[in-house]
């Protein structure tokens, strides 16, 4: 059996799970590096590797996160700061240790368990240490890629402050255990602890720490983040927030530019910090030619691809494939992108873009926001998917998600954006919302905005080339478009003007400022200005 020893400066105290309440009566393996891991994978038959090197594993039936299986242990401590609700869901102390327990004896009858000790947070004043435990070899692998690894010489000290207990095949009973079904996601903030099992899909390990850092990072006044993030050549920090499909990780690995992280970030006094040491990218219908950096990672060994399909003869990834799931992943280290930024940090952004997938074709595909504008958008979230396979449904569906990440939030949404505003006022960011949607009609009768022209008008923006420009105010939706922008044709920039049907266009456009209005009457305690700085017509 593959095993490793303890590395140097390693004691007997952090050699024992005791901490964890665990007693495991198999073989532990600490913090072994991703050729041990991706080795004990292939000897437990978790997946198999890939043409040149990455490792690939299936998780169905759960090939996605199953919010509805997520809790929060309702106690003292916590219970006034968490918004409660579909997102937030309750489970009793008492459940919670009931769960616990049978948990624990899981992982104690194992044959073997995986421990990783990582960091969650590049800025040493703010993150948590996270150990990580685990029968599996390649969930150890996924959440190594993913969070920030210490250095050797830390891991004799390391002294976690928060427990991710893993049990992908142990199902929970509802009936004893107050979970809705087999599946579980449950966090104790009191006792810092998330107990996980039910599903194998890796997803649920980075994102319940993400939840943990925005309950933890407002608390202490920091901003919680779910953006990517880039620093320019003059060193100047650009946030890029966005929900799926809307090109976040696409628009922020400019080659132009240093990617500080894809995806979770915090803003404080210090500037701006990546959670994590990875980056989670989805490669449905992946390229060379369209995404270079993100294609060359899943061609490198420790990278890992979830529920991809392979060529049964040559195991090479067909990309294009989705008979698994269209939610196809990569994860791999962040330093596998050649320009990244190697400490995970960067200065106080000068500009904020807001990206959006737009299927109705309606948004402007740029524009310039005022601080009201930019709490509006900020908490309306909103982006639009095209229309579904399911039978009747021809027009694309709205999503409007909470500061774009409503489903990682745990205290009201209204305390993320007042924190965002004050960040802004603080160090005069500018603030854009971007189009990467339809153009010249809704989906299925107009086109997707140029991959290329979205790129030159976000390049505009954060060179400051828009600076001066005129701008026009949408009839509609209030917005300040620019009226040029370098490498970009003009006539594009006005969306009714793309559209053949104008009478079309101004119907749509109406129905999808109804869609914000309606959805806004959640928030009735906003202030009036920024409630007003909606769409108008």
């Amino acid at each position: 059996m593959a095993t490793q020893t303890r590395p140097q400066g390693d004691t007997n105290q952090r050699g024992r799970l005791d901490g964890q309440g665990l007693a495991p009566t198999g073989a532990v393996h600490w913090n072994l590096v991703a050729p041990m891991l991706i080795q004990d994978a292939i000897r437990r038959n978790e997946g198999q590797l890939a043409d040149m090197g990455p490792f690939v594993a299936v998780t169905a039936p759960h090939t996605g996160r199953s919010p509805n299986d997520k809790f929060l242990v309702r106690e003292a401590g916590s219970e006034g700061d968490v918004d409660w609700g579909k997102v937030n869901q309750p489970i009793s102390p008492a459940h919670f240790e009931v769960l616990r327990s049978d948990v624990q004896s899981y992982l104690n009858g194992r044959d073997e368990l995986f421990v990783q000790d990582l960091y969650c947070g590049a800025d040493a004043q703010y993150r948590l240490a996270v150990r990580y435990v685990s029968p599996n070899a390649w969930h150890m692998a996924f959440v190594r890629n993913m969070f920030i690894r210490p250095e050797p010489s830390e891991l004799a000290s390391f002294a976690p402050t928060f427990t991710v207990l893993h049990a992908p095949e142990f199902q929970a009973d509802p009936a004893r255990h107050g979970t809705r079904t087999g599946t579980f996601i449950v966090l104790d903030l009191a006792q810092r602890m998330i107990l996980i099992g039910g599903t194998r899909y890796a997803g649920e390990l980075k994102k319940a720490m993400f939840t943990v850092m925005n309950y933890y990072m407002p608390k202490q006044g920091l901003l919680s983040m779910h953006c990517s993030a880039n620093i320019g050549p003059a060193g100047d920090t650009a946030l890029f927030f966005g929900l799926s499909g809307t090109g976040k990780t696409t628009l922020s690995a400019d080659p132009q530019r240093s990617l500080i992280g894809d995806d979770e970030h915090g803003w404080s006094a210090n500037g701006v910090f990546n959670y994590e040491g990875g980056c989670y990218a989805k490669v449905i219908n992946l390229s060379a030619e369209g995404e270079p950096d993100i294609y060359r990672t899943t061609q490198m060994f420790g990278t890992i691809l979830e529920n991809v399909v392979l060529d049964a003869d040559r195991r090479t990834v067909k990309f294009e494939d989705q008979s698994i799931t269209e939610n196809t992943r990569a994860s791999y280290p962040l330093h596998y992108i050649p320009n990244h930024v190697a400490n995970g940090r960067g200065g106080h952004p000068k500009n904020i873009i807001f990206l959006t997938a737009d299927a109705f074709g309606v948004l402007p595909p740029i524009a310039r926001l005022s601080r009201a504008q930019a709490m509006y958008y900020f908490l309306s979230g909103y982006t639009a998917k095209v229309a579904g396979t399911e039978r009747g449904v021809t027009e694309p569906q709205a999503t409007f998600s909470s500061c774009f990440g409503g489903v990682f939030l745990v205290w009201h949404p209204t305390r993320y954006a007042e924190l965002l505003g004050d960040l802004i006022d603080q160090h005069h960011a500018q603030v854009w919302l971007v189009n990467t949607g339809w153009s010249g009609g809704a989906f299925g009768v107009g086109k997707r905005m140029k991959l290329g022209h979205t790129r030159a008008m976000v390049q505009g923006a954060l060179s400051g080339a828009l600076d001066g420009v005129k701008t026009r105010t949408d009839p509609v939706f209030g917005l300040a478009v620019p009226q040029s922008v370098p490498h970009v044709p003009s006539e594009i920039l006005d969306p009714r003007g793309t559209w053949s049907d104008s009478a079309a266009y101004d119907a749509q456009a109406k129905k999808l400022a109804e869609m914000f209005r309606k959805n806004f009457e959640k928030f009735g305690s906003v202030a009036t200005k920024i409630r007003e700085a909606g769409p108008q017509g």
